[in-house]
């Protein structure tokens, strides 16, 4: 597996795999490419087909154009063999094609290719899947931040308090702004009226309704192109810092605590990313939120003082409970149905979480045969429930204008 570094990352929603890989990509083109008169960019499958929502051709642009002038060619409707959100990168001298590159945008803001899969990229830890990492901590006696802190460089906890900053940050940012998010379905910001609401009910709504308002205020600056933290991707965004600060209201942790909980979190989104994907193009909802919830889950449990197995547990209840979630935005905008899921999403790692404090941290299925599960569940969703925007709450919404 790679470094969590890999896993949380910084930068422009509203979308991981559809804005923040695509621009990766531009850049690492753009550093190869000599003296050009223009770019041609070509987009496949999903990319094509919900890029003008997710700023495909903004965030390319934003690259290129400063350098030359750039086409952006939209071809739905072919699916490059290596995975669906592939595009064509070529430049342009005299007419002539002086440079071409296909490359992937995989997910969580990776990209990859044939010739530099993900599994061939820098790995750091030895072992991938929770059985093996169990096992690990059984036998040295630690816990699984620890396991996180074995195996990174010596900064990475100075990596995750920046991250925890940005979470917190983006959640403030998204209780602080009202008005209606961009993309034409007119949909309004609810954040801050949620946070305002959670002083007029009692203990159980009103707790409910602040964890709902810093899901919603993350999912929402996503949605409007604000900057977030993959976790593990941008559709996804609002679960675990949601949870965390939640959490962290309610209990006032020591700060390295909250860093340790999303070590731990990271290693479960690891884990799925490496032998699954977090990319609801290949894979469906269950992969970016599925994923998110989780992680969330496992944070929370080591927070209420969980287990490795316990944890373990909590994490393997919540990607289980999603298994089969299609990826359906309507009109190709990370907004209806991704921002409410961010929320019930958040309030399900929590339960989960509480459930599995309460066992011993036994189970029948345990988190990698979910993990696989979803892996295979997920190709066998029709492309329709991946990420095109043509089947489901997106074709339907469609029927009722």
């Amino acid at each position: 597996m790679e470094s969590l570094k890999e896993l949380y990352k910084i930068g422009n929603g509203p979308s991981s795999s559809h804005t923040m890989g695509p621009k990766k990509a531009a850049e690492q083109f753009l550093a190869r490419c000599g003296n050009v008169d223009s770019f041609r960019v070509t987009l496949h499958g999903s990319l094509a087909a919900t890029g003008k929502g997710h700023l495909t051709d903004t965030a390319i642009r934003a690259v290129l154009e400063p350098v030359a002038p750039v086409e952006i060619v939209w071809k739905p409707e072919v699916v490059l063999p290596y995975h669906t959100n592939g595009m064509l990168f070529e430049a342009l001298k005299d007419g002539a094609v002086t440079d071409e590159w296909t490359i992937y945008s995989v997910g969580g803001g990776s990209i990859a290719s044939p010739d530099m899969p993900l599994e061939t990229q820098r790995k750091i830890y030895p072992i991938t899947t929770a059985e093996e990492i169990l096992e690990w901590c059984d036998k040295e006696g630690k816990t699984l931040w620890e396991f996180v802190q074995d195996f990174e460089d010596d900064d990475i906890w100075e990596y995750l308090e920046m991250i925890w900053k940005s979470m917190m940050q983006t959640i403030d940012n998204g209780l602080n702004n009202d008005g209606v998010l961009p993309g034409g379905l007119k949909v309004a910001r609810k954040a801050s009226t949620y946070w305002l609401k959670a002083k007029e009910y009692g203990p159980t709504v009103s707790n409910r309704s602040r964890l709902y308002s810093y899901a919603l205020a993350t999912a929402e600056e996503n949605a409007s192109g604000g900057e977030v933290v993959t976790a593990p991707t941008c559709g996804s965004c609002g679960v675990l810092p949601a949870v965390l600060k939640h959490l962290n209201k309610l209990n006032d942790y020591r700060p390295v605590r909250l860093l340790r909980a999303l070590a731990t979190a990271g290693v479960f989104g690891n884990i799925a990313k490496t032998n699954a994907s977090i990319s609801g193009a290949e894979v469906g909802c269950q992969g970016e939120i599925g994923v998110a919830c989780a992680m969330a889950a496992a944070a929370a449990c080591q927070l209420m003082g969980g287990t490795p197995a316990q944890i373990e547990y909590a994490a393997e209840m919540a990607l289980e409970h999603h298994l089969g979630l299609t990826c359906d935005p309507v009109c190709g905008l990370v907004q209806i149905p991704c921002i409410e899921r961010n929320a019930v999403a958040a309030a399900r790692a929590i339960d989960s979480a509480t459930f599995a404090i309460l066992s011993d941290g036994k189970h029948r299925v345990n988190y990698d045969r979910v993990v696989a599960v979803m892996k295979e569940t997920g190709h066998n969703l029709p492309s329709l429930y991946r990420e095109t925007a043509e089947g489901g709450l997106a074709k339907h919404y469609k029927h009722l204008e």
